[in-house]
């Protein structure tokens, strides 16, 4: 239950309409309403055969311009008559109100609330009647009743989104990436394009290695800063001097390439920056404006702007090789930030650049409430090792550990991102404080976000630091196997399943006539024909230093990559996971049938490890996992009111769904990735309302690639989903988009969010760039570079009327267009539309 003033809300998807994304934004239809006193006076003395009745009514989803009425039974409602109907008064808070006098002897009233537009067109709530009846014969019946009757009941509404990276975005003004008084155009595209949504990845600064490394988004420095990637330069002042007005200029033709030079256009930006800076820094910075700035945000601002001056003078962000510096305290933080240092300058260009950042995003965020417009972001579910978090608050975070994802869709090998895991127990001391002020943060700038791998709040895929993959890791928190309980089971060689199972015949089947090499090298024989890993090699990341350093490299050149794999898969043929913590204490290793260490186990010993493999990851944790959840998530959700959505992707335990739906969780539907079991692709048609539907996303390959990449599936696809036997297109021609792209649209998902990519591909114009250079992010590479930029400038597409009209019109003829109703002839336009032939054939 959801409650809002007086008004209780039943329904998880209807309180998300209370959120800021909805009520200031989208809506926003009592803005400049003036709050009234009740409209309705009443006798001083009341009749005895009067009640008294108090009609409270929620309209958070109230188009513009119009009023609410209450028409019922009675004649004091109308009689059914809407112009005769019982008007209530706007108390604040989407909440509406009226109070009137019914004769007893009209009871039992039936009722509905209606909305009256400014044209006077009513539009009554949908459902049964509401009814409100008395007990005439108890002497205790109040004369006074309040009906609190939660939400005006309303079609489901459904909005369409774009989804693109901040540093994807191309203009006729950028610096080789986007910027963000860019999002001002791409709004302008939005709106044009029917949409109300505008969503972008991280845009906090990732500078930890100073080089393309920092293109990763979710590797942030600092959960508060913004990237200074995304600074536009020329806004930085209105008396920028000439040569760097001309140095501007060359910049933008050097920088405009195919895709994103990262580490070109951040040295670039920051030059100018400093040049700038260097000219009127004592203008701005004692501005009051600046001041207030500084004021606001010194919790986080000067740790950042100190640890950036470290990072730079030690030549390294990792803090654990700063000296004396390593261990953050507030008496040092003073003393580096002080005025009359040699580096004060260094400290105050970092407040500086924070500065206009905030004022350019600022500036974007309220361009898009103004034009009804979201801005979604994201919330990364992890900060880099060498951050600015970890410093300062360092008993936050367990530093022994790394976060990943246990093998899925995006990698069959799992996932390792290097973050290290939460220490929940220490955050919870505070509430959370560190979350709230995460979220109070961004909900500066943005109205709505994604909680990035929100299956890290239930349980987190935890490895230990010195892993390089995600595929021997186990979950945290989790029930472990104890030692007993594998007795109990009659398994009792604990060393044969928890260290890698390496024997003669396993090294000749990997490495063929090599092996003897990689053996002398690498391992040790304890027993005849029975190895284990040297010690300077017993772990994943040992065996890449050795590979890359040891005197006898020459031996394997041209070999690295497939022996480092091979030695990964003997490190990792194991069936059982110590905890590091508790020898005691063990976990059954992801896919642990896959290896050779469980084939050739006895059958006994086999059906006990898969019974408890079964239930360790199925069975066992979902209360825990459920519970854990719960002590979060609501610490999210009520520090700000910013809509929330969940990245729900992967490995789902059974509990996810049914806590995001009572939490009111928004949750992630791709068509590729079905959550359901045993099916290859998705039914946009039977997603669940509370959902955000999209054909792909930044972690997958777009559309076209998807459709070009993989003949078999195209032809599944095409049996499957597009009901037809005939051959496929093998190109991904606008009539395929279009098909894919409609499917969503009409999906009762709450939202339908598109890639900038696949929008683009519904016009043959837009589709002459190889397919696979679309593709964002290969989650199967852990070092990938993230720098896409759209081929087109944004200027370029507001001038293009044709594609905006062909998306307005997918939006409208869904029934995605504000206030949410389905166009006039959008069924006869539906039936056309499925009367297309996928090759373009009528």
């Amino acid at each position: 239950m959801f409650t809002n003033g007086l008004v209780c809300i039943q329904d998880a998807s209807e309180a998300l309409f209370f959120r800021s994304a909805f009520k200031n934004v989208i809506f926003n239809a009592t803005e400049g309403v003036k709050k009234e006193s009740q409209s309705v006076s009443l006798n001083k003395s009341l009749d005895p055969e009067d009640i008294v009745v108090q009609f409270v009514i929620s309209c958070p989803r109230l188009v513009s311009g119009s009023t609410v009425i209450v028409t019922g039974s009675n004649p004091q409602l109308g009689r059914w008559q809407t112009q005769d109907g019982l008007k209530l008064s706007y108390v604040g808070d989407s909440l509406w109100k009226a109070s009137c006098a019914l004769r007893k002897s009209e009871f039992p009233i039936k009722y509905k609330y209606c909305q009256i537009s400014q044209a006077g067109n009513s539009t009554l709530e949908l459902g049964p009647n509401r009814e409100v009846n008395v007990d005439l014969s108890s002497p205790k019946q109040s004369r006074y009743i309040v009906l609190s009757d939660g939400a005006l009941r309303d079609a489901p509404w459904r909005g369409a989104g774009v989804a693109v990276p901040m540093f994807s975005i191309r203009s006729d003004e950028d610096l080789g990436v986007g910027e963000f008084l860019d999002l001002k155009l791409l709004v302008d595209w939005a709106v044009n394009s029917g949409f109300h949504l505008v969503q972008l990845l991280p845009i906090n600064d990732t500078s930890v290695h100073g080089m393309w490394w920092d293109s990763y988004p979710y590797s942030s420095l600092s959960v508060f800063a913004l990237h200074p990637l995304y600074l536009r330069v020329q806004a930085l002042s209105d008396a920028i001097p000439v040569d760097v007005k001309e140095e501007i200029q060359q910049a933008k033709k050097q920088l405009d390439k195919k895709d994103v030079d990262y580490e070109a256009a951040l040295s670039t930006k920051l030059s100018i920056a400093r040049k700038i800076f260097n000219l009127e820094k004592e203008k701005v910075l004692n501005s009051s404006s600046f001041k207030q700035f500084l004021s606001e945000n010194e919790e986080w601002l000067k740790p950042y702007a100190a640890f950036c001056f470290l990072r730079d003078f030690f030549e390294t962000s990792d803090h654990s090789q700063w000296g004396r510096f390593s261990q953050f305290s507030k008496d040092k933080l003073d003393k580096l930030i002080c005025e009359g240092t040699l580096h004060h300058d260094i400290i105050r260009f970092h407040y500086y650049v924070q500065y206009h950042l905030y004022i350019q995003l600022s500036e974007a965020a309220t361009y898009a409430r103004k034009k009804n417009v979201i801005l979604k972001g994201d919330l990364p579910i992890g900060v880099d090792r060498n951050s600015v978090d970890t410093w300062v608050y360092p008993t936050l975070f367990r530093m022994n550990t790394a976060t990943g994802a246990p093998p899925d869709y995006f990698d069959k090998n799992g996932q390792n991102w290097g973050f290290p895991t939460y220490n929940w127990e220490e955050m919870s001391k505070d509430n959370y404080g560190w979350w709230r002020a995460r979220l109070t943060q961004m909900a500066k700038y943005f109205t709505a976000y994604r909680i990035d791998h929100i299956l890290g709040f239930f349980r987190i895929w935890e490895l230990p630091d010195h892993a390089a993959t995600g595929l021997v890791g186990k979950f945290r928190p989790s029930i472990p196997l104890s030692q007993e309980e594998l007795l109990s089971e009659g398994l009792w060689d604990f060393n044969r399943m928890s260290q890698p199972y390496i024997r003669q015949e396993i090294l000749e089947e990997k490495f063929g006539s090599f092996w003897t090499v990689i053996a002398a090298n690498f391992l040790n024989e304890y027993q005849k024909q029975c190895y284990e890993f040297k010690e300077d090699c017993n772990t994943e990341k040992k065996i890449i230093v050795k590979i890359k350093t040891s005197a006898e490299k020459s031996l394997w050149v041209e070999k690295e990559d497939n022996i480092r794999r091979g030695l990964f898969d003997l490190l990792q043929n194991i069936v059982l996971i110590r905890d590091p913590e508790d020898s005691t204490k063990f976990y059954p290793r992801f896919n642990l049938e896959d290896t050779s260490s469980f084939r050739d186990l006895d059958e006994h010993s086999k059906n006990i490890l898969r019974r408890l493999y079964y239930n360790y990851y199925f069975v066992r944790q979902e209360n825990l996992w459920r519970q854990n959840a719960l002590k979060t998530l609501p610490v999210l959700l009520n520090s700000s009111d910013m809509l929330a959505c969940g990245e729900d992707l992967g490995l789902i335990p059974a509990c996810v769904h049914p806590v995001m739906q009572e939490l009111g969780l928004i949750g992630l539907r791709i068509q590729r990735m079905p959550s359901e079991p045993n099916l290859e692709f998705g039914i946009p048609s039977q997603y669940s309302y509370m959902t955000v539907c999209a054909p792909s996303c930044h972690d997958c390959s777009t559309l076209r690639a998807w459709w070009e990449e993989d003949e078999g599936r195209r032809s599944r696809f095409y049996k499957t989903v597009v009901g037809s036997d005939e051959e496929p297109p093998s190109r991904c021609t606008p009539e395929v988009v279009h098909f894919i792209v409609q499917q969503h649209f009409d999906a009762p998902s709450m939202w339908a969010i598109f890639p900038l990519q696949d929008l683009l591909a519904l016009k043959d114009k837009y589709t002459t760039r190889p397919a696979p250079e679309e593709t964002i992010n290969d989650p199967t590479n852990p070092k990938h570079y993230w720098r896409f930029r759209v081929h087109v400038t944004l200027e370029s597409l507001l001038n293009d009327k044709d594609i905006q009209a062909t998306i307005k019109d997918l939006v409208t003829s869904s029934g995605r267009s504000f206030p949410g109703k389905k166009a006039e002839g959008a069924d006869e336009s539906g039936e056309k539309l499925s009367k297309v032939q996928l090759n373009g054939k009528a």
